[in-house]
């Protein structure tokens, strides 16, 4: 098949912006389409220029580039919009995958699309979609349906808040992980998550030489961290959703609302407990305030 054909149909509007999906780690999964465009395009804005030169070295493409990533993207989008405003089209590529999935891109494509000018997707490779695709009966469960958290909170409220939510949810829960963290949080499933016959599936190095996709039962997650000594290259984890009978356990359990205040004190501030109660219909802000400085502040000096 003569992709040419296909590739000279696509439709290039001036001014606009095209957002590229690159590799993860397997150079051979750039798609012909995005060779395409970056050929095409007049520059290509990037996270890394050093790491974006390698893969377009490899693909043969020599263009301007400009660095926009986390801590210039807002300034650096108007540099980018001068050049759409006179006509011009770029690209731009995170390091690795998906732009604005768990990578800069969404403050970007924000204020070009602020500014008037199009985004274009051009899809391709990413970590999330490469790991439910093979998750099997973990898809098959939830119909297709699942929550994406991207990297989970490291430490805190937060953190406890995203594990309680995982705790909870009926849908499977997948999330990114680097390899400094990924014994830790697993440690952290097995510990916080009531139902341990649920499964995950770990992926590591998705596309890559070593890549490594295993499934589990939470339950077995201490015997397998302590026999995984193989810890490099970034991670992407499928936690099982909850069956219905645990979550309706789980809530009897916290359904009263001083044990749920007692149990939330050790995690999260008074006001947030108020605030919490108060959506929840289950008591005024008011007193659920003074029910949560209860534990805050126990009497008599108790700890």
């Amino acid at each position: 098949m003569d992709q040419t054909f296909f590739l000279e149909q696509q439709n290039m509007p001036a001014g606009s912006l095209y957002v590229v999906s690159t590799p993860i780690g397997n150079l051979g999964d750039i798609t012909y389409r995005a060779v395409h465009i970056l050929k095409s395009v007049d520059g290509i804005a990037c996270e890394d220029k050093r790491h974006t030169s390698h893969l377009l070295h490899a693909i043969g493409v020599q263009k301007p580039m400009m660095a926009i990533h986390e801590h210039n993207e807002n300034e650096a989008a108007s540099a980018l919009i001068h050049k759409l405003s006179q006509g011009e089209r770029w690209a731009y590529v995170c390091d690795a995958g998906t732009p604005g999935i768990s990578d800069p891109g969404a403050r970007l494509t924000k204020e070009i699309l602020s500014a008037g000018h199009r985004v274009i997707p051009i899809p391709g490779p990413s970590a999330l979609t490469s790991l439910l695709s093979v998750a099997g009966k973990l898809n098959l469960a939830a119909h297709g349906n699942f929550q994406f958290l991207g990297f989970l909170p490291l430490k805190g409220k937060d953190r406890a808040q995203t594990l309680s939510q995982m705790n909870l949810s009926r849908l499977p829960t997948i999330f990114y992980e680097s390899p400094l963290r990924i014994h830790k949080t697993l440690s952290e499933l097995h510990e916080k998550i009531v139902d341990k016959n649920r499964s995950v599936v770990v992926g590591r190095e998705l596309t890559k030489k070593f890549e490594a996709i295993t499934t589990i039962q939470i339950s077995e997650l201490p015997a397998w961290l302590s026999l995984s000594k193989e810890t490099r290259g970034e991670f992407c984890v499928m936690l099982e959703g909850a069956l219905d009978k645990t979550v309706d356990a789980i809530q009897e359990v916290i359904v009263n609302p001083t044990e749920l205040a007692q149990l939330l004190s050790d995690y999260i501030g008074s006001k947030q407990i108020a605030e919490v109660f108060s959506k929840a219909q289950m008591m005024s802000k008011n007193a659920a305030y003074e029910l949560a400085l209860q534990f805050k502040n126990p009497p008599n000096g108790g700890s």
